[in-house]
């Protein structure tokens, strides 16, 4: 095989499997593997430059955007819809159809359900089957040309794929976050001292606007296909054959679509999803349903700005009313300054409610958020509240504006604010309480060193006592001191001892992640430790070393160069103080568990959660947060909840610790203890 034969070969292989995974949740191999493939790629085309194609899996990322983004004409209005709230506007809707065609108000009428995902819609232009325009709705007629960011996700096929298609085709859709692509940014985002997106739609929307595509395509995009707009070709009969005609096309459709032959069969489908809508990996806020037959859709036609043959049910939105009794300000460990609302207590969403996040003083502002406000708070995306807006009816007389003070309310040291930054901070790094405070509490966390028994308020008792002002001090303590304390006795103080001492060899990857290194999360860090494999090593490494590393973009690697270079004596007094940071000496290698997806839930005693998933990961399978039909097994303990329902409705197998520790290769077993 010739050079140009093994290039066609290696780009083929890597949008089949691009398919299998997120086309037809069923990867064909690990994530190391498609990673091999993709790497040689790469190193092929820039021996050979003059072999590269647009449609390349390597060219999914281009370089920033100069400017704004440019507006694009759609060939054809993107319409929207009408909407529905209750039962009746259904019967209406189906009533009124009939009346249209002149059918007969009894009979039955083909419909089409697609459950309304809650993203964003997107046109996409294909010419002699190659991606060649990407567009937001905009205001229906003109949008904004975002190629460039939609090249990078990957559920979006740069080249249809199936044997034929049209030399002209507009498809329409909507890009949107999975929930745990979601939590994954907002904790990344959490940890480096910048505000969470309120729900994945927000974070969507952000995302598909970045001028630079590097970072839409660090958030994990996806995206549902659902509509024709231009075409070359004549349109397939129905609406159902032709999201088959997409899925032929290389691209994902919402598998839980149905037909129905009666209004009375979408009503009794809307109500079977109103709870298990909630058990999806991504949000949904209603149900498209649409006359299934596309010739009676030509018949209907539309209206100004919507179509007859279509309505969208909403579901009701999950947000509820209460009082905002105090506005809290938080001090984070980079000193960022997060306004809270506190509130009296409310259910939202299944969830008791008692505070809010308000991000920052431009939402305050723009909200007119106030102290003794009546307003509508929300919960989506399993995230932390927020505050929607304000019931101004019933604002008291005598409210006031709320304003951030100009001094940290820890240190009284003057806040400031960045030119790029919505955020104000706190910049006295090394005297702020509250910063210390928060560094030592990500420090000791589940995530990081698991110091059990170190609490928020165990630890502002040892800040407060002066016997701990950086993290390596927590292992000088001794038992003298700690007696003097309120509350310490002799058991308490052994016990805790006795703890800290065992948390003192930690894994590379969970070390790095409790340095607390801006823009550095859990799975960043692990991903360091894979790629360095030595404490030595990654710290001593450049910028240039580090943004060679598989999804480290270059803030990240300055912020880690940085760290390193400023704080060299923290990691020294670790290393003073007895800690032993092991390197990382499995290696993704072996293929124990290729083309497996594995997720666990519930309470696990010789493997938790995180021990579990880098097993997974490292015998070369895929470690989720979530249950989807692509999941292979659920490894589930005592109190599995939600997670544990799904895999047994979807048949999924579930099986204890205990028989996934005996499908581990004995040496691996050797490390468990």
């Amino acid at each position: 095989m010739d050079i140009e034969q093994r290039i066609v070969w290696i780009r083929a292989e890597i949008v089949r499997h691009n398919v299998a995974y997120y086309i037809h949740d069923s990867p064909t191999i690990s994530d190391a593997e498609y990673d091999v493939l993709l790497r040689e790629l790469e190193v092929i085309e820039k021996e050979y430059p003059a072999l590269v194609t647009q449609s390349s899996p390597t060219q999914r990322v281009g370089a920033p955007i100069v400017g704004s983004f440019a507006s694009v004409a759609h060939h054809r209005p993107m319409l929207s819809l009408a909407n529905a709230f209750t039962v009746d506007d259904l019967l209406e809707f189906d009533a009124r159809t009939k009346r249209f065609l002149e059918l007969d108000p009894g009979a039955d009428i083909s419909y089409c359900c697609e459950l309304k995902l809650d993203g964003l819609a997107v046109s996409l232009v294909y010419e002699a089957g190659v991606l060649v325009r990407a567009a937001t709705r905009g205001d229906g007629a003109t949008g904004e040309d975002i190629t460039s960011n939609v090249r990078t996700i990957r559920s979006i096929p740069l080249e249809l794929t199936g044997s034929t298609h049209p030399a002209l085709i507009e498809i329409r859709g909507e890009v949107f976050l999975p929930h745990d692509a979601f939590r994954l940014l907002n904790s990344i985002r959490e940890s480096t001292g910048e505000p969470t997106f309120a729900n994945p739609r927000n974070a969507a929307a952000g995302s598909l606007r970045q001028q630079d595509p590097r970072i839409t395509a660090s958030r994990g995009l996806s995206a549902a296909f659902y509509a024709v707009g231009e075409s070359s070709d004549n349109e397939l009969p129905s609406q159902m054959q032709l999201l088959q005609q997409l899925r032929i096309f290389g691209f994902y459709t919402d598998p839980n679509t149905a037909v129905f032959p009666s209004i009375a069969d979408v009503i009794g489908h809307i109500e079977r999803w109103r709870l298990e809508r909630n058990l999806l990996p991504y949000d949904t806020d209603g149900m498209v349903v649409k006359v299934n037959d596309f010739q009676l859709q030509r018949q209907l036609g539309h209206v100004a700005r919507a179509p007859r043959w279509a309505i969208a049910y909403k579901y009701p939105a999950q947000q509820v009313e209460t009082i905002i009794e105090d506005i809290i300000i938080q001090v984070g460990r980079t000193g960022a300054i997060t306004p809270l609302a506190k509130l009296a207590p409310v259910s939202c969403a299944g969830v008791t409610v008692s505070r809010a996040t308000l991000h920052n003083q431009s939402e305050i502002d723009r909200k007119d958020v106030r102290i003794g406000d009546t307003v509508m708070v929300q919960r989506a995306g399993e995230v932390i509240p927020e505050v929607v807006s304000v019931v101004l009816d019933r604002r008291r007389e005598d409210s006031c504006r709320y304003q951030i003070q100009d001094l940290c309310p820890s240190c009284a040291s003057v806040l400031v604010r960045l030119d790029s930054e919505a955020v104000i901070r706190c910049v006295n790094t090394a005297g702020c309480p509250a910063q210390l405070q928060t560094r030592l509490e990500h420090f000791v966390s589940r995530l990081a060193f698991n110091i059990e028994g170190l609490g928020g308020e165990r630890l502002a008792q040892l800040v407060d006592a002066g016997l701990v002002q950086r993290p390596g001090d927590l292992f000088k303590l001794s038992a003298e001191p700690l007696l003097l304390l309120d509350r310490m006795g002799p058991k308490l103080v052994e016990g805790l001892l006795r703890m800290i001492a065992d948390c003192k060899v930690i894994p590379l990857a969970r070390f790095i992640y409790a340095l607390g290194i801006r823009h550095v999360g859990d799975r960043s860090s692990a991903i360091l430790a894979t790629h360095f494999g030595s404490l030595s090593a990654v710290r001593g490494a450049s910028v240039a070393e580090l943004l060679s590393v598989h999804e480290v973009g270059s803030a990240t690697a300055e912020s880690i160069a940085q760290w390193f270079f400023n704080h060299s004596d923290t990691v020294d007094d670790l290393l003073g103080a007895g800690v032993i940071v092991e390197d990382t000496e499995l290696q993704p290698s072996r293929d124990v568990f290729a083309g497996q997806v594995f997720v666990f839930t519930g309470g696990l005693e010789r493997v938790n959660r995180e021990q579990g998933e880098g097993i997974v990961r490292l015998l070369g399978g895929v470690a989720s947060g979530s249950v989807s039909k692509r999941t292979t097994t659920v490894v589930a303990g005592p109190g599995a909840g939600s997670k544990l329902a799904k895999a047994v409705s979807l048949g999924i197998t579930v099986i204890d610790e205990e028989a996934f520790i005996r499908l581990l290769p004995a040496d691996v077993v050797n490390t468990l203890g």
